[in-house]
């Protein structure tokens, strides 16, 4: 497997420990359609929370949040009224947290941006 994949799945498979152990159940993982992918579908309660997974190896280059851009968020909220039309969950509320992971360390962002 190549490095960066193996990194890339790692640090999935890393998030969705973090987000179990902060008490949330996880729905999907890696969903797929033709408008692109959602790391990590999961439960926080009554809200149905959108999960981008992002690592950085070191912090030379600036921390893992940094690499998620308002052209990402687009793409991730694109991806997940996609995902809202296809599956149909019932929610009250829906969510959009970030799992940021420099060197190692995870960082949960809750709410960490806004679809406008």
């Amino acid at each position: 497997m190549d490095e960066r994949l193996e990194r890339g799945a790692t640090a999935e498979r890393d998030a969705a420990q973090l987000l179990v152990a902060a008490g949330y159940e996880i729905v999907e993982r890696n969903f797929r359609c033709k408008v692109g992918e959602l790391d990590i579908v999961a439960r926080d309660g009554d809200v149905l929370v959108f999960v981008e997974v992002r690592c950085r190896s070191d912090g030379d280059h600036g921390d893992a949040i940094e690499m998620i851009r308002r052209s990402k968020q687009r793409r991730v909220t694109r991806v997940a009224r996609y995902y809202l039309a296809a599956a149909a969950p019932a929610f009250e509320r829906c969510r959009f947290d970030i799992v940021a992971i420099t060197a190692g360390e995870p960082i949960l962002l809750k709410d960490a941006f806004r679809v406008s």
